[in-house]
């Protein structure tokens, strides 16, 4: 696609703006959980797309296509469930806001924060695609990054740390469950449960995760190959109440990875999902607040 004409008009970023994320919410919040899928947004941006190299499908490949729709059953079961609508390879709300690539912009930029995730090509503006190809044509300008953080990545977060405000204040907990799918391989198992090395999720949380999911038949790992990312990590206070599981589901489960559309086994693998959720959500979640200080005598 060739770049844009002076004036032209974006309708498709001015309702991302309008509306960067969806939350479904239950009539009355009834569990401290909160579940958020960052990378299920399948909205693409026509100026990102004249930008890029790459063509739709392979840029939606880096999805993790429909798992709004695969967690869906949330507000059924009591919990609110966020959604960014903007895609991942657009700006990623499962990174800091500084994990920036200052070789892509034009003039460079200064000051971004080194890290792996960076270093790969895959900071909170991604270079490049799952597959390792070279996302855009040219340099993105400094004014592109911001608008993009600012607009779309702000909202998404303030939202979501106003739910699991919400949520503790209600509860005196709160569970935030990060929802993600990965690509199949004959080694992979159907979940993979991260808890930042233990550091985000009490063990016991982690273990009744474990439970669910091997009782509705899935084949779990722990930390490997996803241990957690950014949301698992900021929004993590066990010290207070608050904790934090990254829930990984096998595409192979659920998607026609190629084309990125819904497989035959879809509506199977929600339904499991649905009943391992229910399982997890019936923990008792008092055993996660903080104790409190005794009184002075």
């Amino acid at each position: 696609m060739s770049q844009p004409e002076a004036g032209y008009t974006d309708p498709v970023l001015d309702g991302l703006v309008a509306r960067p994320f969806r939350i479904d919410r239950p009539a009355v919040q009834s569990a401290p959980f909160v579940f958020a899928s960052p990378h299920s947004g399948r909205l693409y941006p026509l100026g990102f797309l004249a930008s890029s190299r790459l063509g739709a499908l392979s840029l939606r490949r880096s999805e993790d296509a429909y798992v709004d729709e695969l967690f869906g059953a949330a507000a059924e079961l009591g919990a609110p469930l966020i959604a960014a609508e903007f895609p991942r390879v657009y700006i990623d709300a499962n990174r800091a806001a500084s994990e920036l690539d200052g070789q892509m912009f034009d003039p460079a930029l200064s000051g971004e924060a080194a890290s792996a995730r960076v270093a790969a090509g895959i900071g909170v503006i991604p270079r490049i695609v799952r597959d390792g190809a070279e996302i855009y044509r040219g340099k993105l300008s400094p004014a592109e990054a911001e608008a993009r953080i600012t607009r779309l990545y702000r909202p998404y977060h303030a939202a979501l740390a106003k739910l699991v405000e919400e949520t503790y204040a209600r509860f005196g907990a709160a569970v935030v469950v990060d929802c993600h799918s990965m690509p199949s391989g004959p080694s992979v198992p159907s979940i993979v449960f991260g808890d930042c090395h233990g550091t985000s999720a009490a063990l016991s949380l982690l273990r009744q995760a474990e439970r669910a999911f091997e009782e509705a038949g899935f084949s779990i790992a722990r930390n490997t190959p996803y241990a957690g990312g950014f949301t698992t990590h900021h929004y993590a206070r066990r010290e207070t109440g608050i904790h934090a599981l990254q829930i990984e589901v096998n595409r192979g489960l659920y998607l026609d990875e190629d084309q990125v559309e819904r497989s035959a086994h879809f509506a199977e693998m929600r339904g499991r999902l649905t009943a391992a959720l229910a399982r997890l959500m019936a923990f008792d979640t008092g055993v996660l607040r903080p104790p409190r200080p005794l009184a002075a005598e």
